[in-house]
């Protein structure tokens, strides 16, 4: 099946898993390379690389001894993830060694999206996830019980409730944890045992065969956090011990951005049941803004005010499929008239103050690329008004 008709025959999710998205390439990829795979492994770490890194545009052929039903003979394999190839190796060399990985950075820069194409290549699943929020308890980092069967048959393994790290543990697979940092420092240290010790005891069962659950090889945790965050639950020094950190940033290459974000806005609005209509020059236009008011300083060398929000590339992807949405179904004039109100509603998350940042920025490099002669940034700059 390929990936087209697997969302195909979907049609009531929104939003496949990365394993079923991709099914047609970890397929092949496992048939492609047969070398060494670290226990528990579904692909070899080169593999896992050229999954999420892509083929470097070449198109790879599958020897004719290693063919299958389920794997294409030749295919190109596309980047996932828009960054340095480096960062992806140093993160599948962690995970081979069975060590657990943090991925760190700005809101919207794709740790989550690493972290899923990592669990889905490695192991073949990323749904053994647990979401962390300030109610997150441990429970969900080691087990709990299914009450009715505990109040009639007492502790039993058929009233044990695996959570989703027990569940990674007993299958040798991974675990991932998203916004770790939002979880209370007592709820985040249930890991260092499970990090170090690579077993959980369950006191309720003792003096059976299942008091105690060993890690199964190839068992690790993904985890993220965002920047942000710093101070939510700052963890603690012996956990960040059993982690390596790395900060995954935001895309150094405008034409690259540029490219992800007409990617991602088209598949947001084909979901919505519409061609993406966005003319490119506005796409290069909007990722510009996010850009500069991102890194504080423009192209051409001039200082611009940063907002307290982040000008991330997700937001942009968000700002970019909604103009594609209003294109599609609410049509009226220029697309372009629609940007300074979207732009609005992302720098007002936070701080009221951007909102005279943005001006600032308008009065800016807006204005100054409009005297230079540009009729896309005339245009920008003529809707300066929207912006009140």
């Amino acid at each position: 099946m390929t990936d087209d008709q697997a969302t195909a025959a979907a049609p009531d999710r929104q939003v496949l898993a990365a394993e079923e998205r991709y099914a047609t390439e970890l397929a092949f990829l496992a048939a492609h390379d047969d070398g060494p795979r670290p226990p528990g492994w579904l692909l070899t770490p080169r593999a896992v690389v050229t999954f999420i890194c892509g083929s470097g545009g070449e198109t790879l052929d599958l020897p004719k001894e290693r063919q299958t039903a389920g794997a294409p003979k030749r295919l190109k394999l596309e980047a996932k993830f828009v960054g340095e190839r480096s960062l992806v190796e140093r993160c599948v060399v962690t995970l081979a060694g069975e060590r657990g990985l943090l991925l760190v950075g700005e809101p919207g820069t794709a740790k989550s999206m690493v972290s899923e194409l990592l669990a889905a290549a490695v192991c073949g699943t990323s749904e053994l996830t647990v979401q962390g929020t300030a109610g997150t308890t441990e429970d969900a980092f080691r087990y709990g019980w299914n009450y009715a069967l505990l109040l009639a048959q007492g502790p039993s393994r058929s009233a044990l409730v695996d959570s989703p790290v027990l569940t990674a543990m007993r299958t040798g697979r991974v675990a991932r944890v998203e916004e770790i940092t939002r979880c209370l420092p007592e709820v985040q240290d249930a890991l260092v045992s499970i990090l170090s010790d690579r077993r959980v005891s369950v006191p309720e069962l003792a003096g059976t065969d299942d008091a105690q659950v060993a890690a199964a090889p190839g068992f690790t945790v993904i985890a993220t956090a965002n920047l942000r965050d710093r101070g939510v639950s700052e963890m603690s020094a012996a956990l960040k011990r059993r982690f390596s950190f790395e900060t995954v940033g935001p895309i150094a290459d405008a034409t690259a951005e540029t490219a992800l974000v007409r990617r991602q806005a088209t598949a947001v609005v084909q979901r919505a049941g519409a061609a993406f209509g966005v003319d490119d020059a506005v796409l290069e236009a909007l990722v510009t803004v996010f850009r500069d008011l991102r890194t504080g300083r423009s192209d051409e060398g001039w200082d611009v005010e940063r907002p307290g929000t982040v000008m991330s590339t997700a937001e942009a992807v968000q700002v970019a499929a909604s103009l594609g949405v209003a294109t599609a179904y609410l049509p009226a004039g220029d697309v372009l008239d629609l940007v300074p109100g979207h732009l609005l509603g992302v720098v007002r998350k936070d701080d009221p103050a951007d909102h005279g940042r943005l001006l600032g920025y308008w009065d800016g490099p807006v204005r100054r690329r409009a005297e230079d002669g540009s009729a896309m940034w005339r245009r920008l700059w003529d809707l300066r008004e929207n912006l009140r």
